[in-house]
């Protein structure tokens, strides 16, 4: 049997029996016979003495650790017995409870035991999935009787009787009323500030006597107090058409239950020709100090109005929430925010090496034509401009081939790829038709360019493209292209404008107002009398909009499928490969028949994405529908992209959120 080499070394045990031992070997050799048995016995005497006393020691050392390991025993028992903690051992598969202690029996109001029991009969709503994922500590706060509690545990494999296993979970109970009550009451006195705005007021008290003026206010006034008084905070007016409103957040959660019943209340101040007042209110919360509240409630202000108004949007960390902006929007736009917009992207394309000019994904004809009027600005102030064409077919290829063929925008269509090389440090970009990051052509282009402007008419999403140098966003326009075309107006002349661009700015307007039948004002048709002016043939510009026969058959069988789902909403759902030109046209086909205010059309679109196309006349607005899907657009043409989810999948989630939308209309 092998030795361990340390124990041999030691000098206080085998070693000195070694050389014992040897001295006897070698008084052996030496022929000293009786000195060598003299020798070899007092060495095996003393090496038997050694083990009877290591044996004895031994001996006693296991009694005293058995004698330990009993106190502890002991010990552990009561110290878990009688712990000031409550615990609970339970069986997590069924929750029935095995023990408890005192303490837990105290918390429950129970005296003798509680076997048989079930831990979530006992305490309301407790779950033990999370001990079952490998969790030491629950995530949710758990009320026991007036207490509440922080629950932590643990699991043991157990071996049940048949040789089968099973797990016991062990919990402790920390009581933490009096730190959750200190914490809720510190969250509900939280300052919330609130920005509330008449987002029509120069409509309303536009020709209005000094004395039906002061009526009107005075009623305004009257009704917001008496709206801000239950909660007893800070609620003055900072200008003519701007209140601040200063209160803590436990009410907030009343104002959000109710949906902020004031922008409804305010619809019944009118003005002597009959326009309802409306309010625009930003709620800023969760911030560090009053200056990031203010700030959020500032963008929430602004994210209001550039949805159409009338309606409360709260920004938090995490955020914007919306609710409101029920009502048909009104246009109200004036000219001098035109002219100021123009003049500042005119300094901003001087200023820059280059300009380039993308739309939304797959951009249709309004995306197209918008980017076309920014390179005749671009062109006019002698800075090279470029349009970043996405690859394969799109609704706006033809548009798009059309202005390739013209000598000036020989080299001016850049891939994404392209593009992005191209770009400097002193390279403007222009983004038309969307205000989403995540729908630009080339995110990778948009976050390499510094200065950036954005021209858009869609409803501002919670997702939107921050930090831009110039943001010309006017829900009210009709389409990018009349928003673009008014710029022209003050940048350039009808005769610096090619024929080609004109067409292409004429086609975008007339795409998005459907022949100018939708989401038209005075302003559309002075755009369009500009872009006439320059040149633009309508029976040109109408054979844009011209499909070919199968194109045409698609159409029709779409419609051929359409049913109503309820009460004027049509709905389309296909689960044939659909184009999308054919899909919207389908859309908006079906508003033309009698009945039908809106209608969704829900077809599989490339790379496993379902699609939906939404039109409305108005009544309905379609982009709150499809906000809820993650989709966006405006009050009358809309749209939303479902990936991962089939057409049938994507359908019930529709027709779900279309429910919830007039559910809350009838709330209203």
């Amino acid at each position: 049997m092998k030795m361990n080499r340390n124990r041999v070394l030691d000098p206080g045990f085998q070693l000195s029996f070694v050389f014992l031992f040897l001295f006897a070997i070698l008084s052996a050799l030496l022929g000293q016979t009786l000195l060598a048995v003299a020798e070899a016995a007092a060495g095996l005497l003393c090496w038997l003495g050694f083990r009877r006393d290591s044996h004895r020691r031994k001996k006693a050392i296991v009694k005293f650790m058995n004698s330990l390991s009993g106190d502890i025993d002991v010990a552990a028992k009561d110290s878990v017995v009688n712990s000031p903690m409550p615990m609970a051992i339970f069986r997590p598969e069924s929750g029935e409870i095995i023990w408890t202690n005192d303490r837990f029996l105290h918390l429950a109001g129970e005296r003798d035991h509680l076997f048989d029991t079930k831990l979530e009969g006992l305490v309301e709503g407790f779950s033990t999935r999370w001990l079952m994922e490998g969790k030491s500590v629950c995530p949710q706060e758990v009320t026991l009787g007036r207490r509440r509690f922080q629950v932590f545990g643990h699991l043991v494999r157990t071996e049940e009787s048949d040789r089968s296993s099973g797990y016991l979970a062990t919990t402790y109970w920390v009581d933490i009323t009096d730190l959750a009550q200190t914490r809720d009451i510190y969250q509900a006195t939280r300052p919330v500030v609130a920005l509330v705005v008449l987002d029509n007021y120069e409509e309303v008290l536009k020709n209005v006597s000094d004395s039906a003026r002061s009526a009107l206010l005075s009623e305004v006034n009257q009704r917001l107090a008496d709206w801000a008084e239950p909660c007893g905070g800070l609620f003055c007016a900072i200008d003519r058409d701007r209140y601040l409103f200063l209160f803590e957040e436990q009410y907030l959660q009343g104002f959000i239950d109710e949906k902020f019943s004031i922008l409804r209340d305010m619809h019944q101040v009118t003005s002597p020709d009959g326009s309802p007042v409306t309010l625009s209110i930003g709620v800023g919360q969760d911030g560090d100090g009053f200056q990031e509240l203010y700030r959020y409630a500032a963008l929430s202000v602004e994210m209001a109005l550039s949805r159409g108004g009338d309606q409360a949007v709260i920004r938090n960390r995490t955020g914007f929430g919306f609710y409101g902006g029920q009502v048909k929007e009104m246009e109200k736009r004036t000219k001098v925010r035109s002219r100021v917009m123009a003049n500042a992207l005119k300094a901003l394309i001087a200023d820059s090496s280059a300009v380039m000019v993308m739309g939304h994904k797959a951009p249709d004809m309004d995306a197209v034509g918008a980017c076309a009027g920014v390179c005749a600005v671009a062109r006019k102030l002698g800075v090279p401009a470029y349009i970043v064409r996405e690859p394969g077919y799109t609704p706006g290829k033809v548009m798009a081939d059309r202005l390739m063929a013209h000598e000036r925008y020989k080299g001016r269509f850049l891939s994404p790829q392209d593009a992005l090389a191209e770009a400097d440090a002193s390279t403007l970009l222009v983004v038309v038709d969307t205000n989403r990051p995540d729908q630009v052509q080339s995110l990778p282009l948009l976050e390499a360019c510094s200065k950036v402007a954005v021209i858009d008419h869609h409803r501002r999403a919670a997702e939107y493209i921050e930090g831009a140098a110039l943001n010309f966003h006017e829900p009210y326009a009709s389409s990018a292209c009349e928003l673009v075309t008014e710029l022209l107006q003050y940048l350039l002349d009808s005769a610096d404008l090619l024929r080609v661009e004109a067409e292409a700015l004429l086609a975008g307007i007339m795409l998005d107002t459907k022949n100018f039948t939708m989401r038209t004002g005075g302003r559309t048709f002075e755009a369009a009398a500009f872009l006439r002016r320059a040149g633009a043939d309508t029976a040109e510009v109408r054979k844009f909009f011209q499909t070919d026969l199968a194109g045409t058959f698609a159409k029709l069988e779409l419609i051929r499928s359409a049913r109503m789902y309820r009460d004027g909403v049509a709905l389309v759902a296909v689960e044939d490969s659909v184009g999308r030109v054919t899909a919207a046209q389908c859309a908006d086909e079906l508003l033309n028949i009698s009945g039908v205010e809106s209608s969704f059309v829900v077809y599989p679109g490339p790379d496993g994405v379902t699609m939906i196309s939404a039109r409305s006349l108005g009544q309905t607005n379609v982009q709150m529908v499809l906000e809820d899907l993650g989709g966006g657009g405006n009050a009358a043409a809309a749209g939303a992209q479902l990936p991962g989810k089939s057409v049938a999948q994507a359908a019930d989630e529709l027709k779900t959120a279309i429910d919830r939308y007039f559910a809350e209309q009838e709330n209203a």
